[in-house]
């Protein structure tokens, strides 16, 4: 007889986060984002999102553009907002800078949670509660 693990064990979980991110760092103590919990950890500004991550959170999320923040200081600093960008230019954006990344992104099993709206987190906190 084996022995049957939860579907919280066995599913993926994983935040693309800023250490540095006061707003992340209150988001995943609140709802305790921790690896004591089975969450992966990826600080984006010490381990780099790679193309097949952002592919992934693209799937999950349905476009680029929705994982895209264009609250960033670089967003001004490079005049994107005078610009016609294209999913590949925030692809390649979001790939170049780690700031271009809505923070933070949970992803658990196939739901995705992007950035720090009231919304995002209750639904986030409904997800880890069920």
């Amino acid at each position: 007889m084996g022995c049957q693990l939860g579907v919280s064990q066995t599913m993926k979980k994983k935040i693309y986060y800023l250490s540095t991110c006061s707003t992340c760092a209150r988001i995943m103590e609140a709802l305790e984002i921790n690896e004591r919990n089975g969450f992966e950890l990826q600080d984006i500004r010490s381990r780099k999102i790679t193309p097949e991550q952002l592919d992934e959170m693209h799937d999950l999320a349905g476009s680029h553009v929705s994982l895209f923040s264009k609250r960033s200081l670089k967003y001004k600093e490079l005049g994107l907002k005078n610009k016609i960008l294209t999913e590949a230019d925030y692809r390649e954006f979001i790939l170049q800078y780690d700031t271009f990344l809505k923070r933070p992104v949970v992803i658990i099993g196939d739901q995705i949670f992007i950035g720090s709206q009231k919304k995002t987190i209750e639904a986030l906190k409904a997800a880890l509660e069920s």
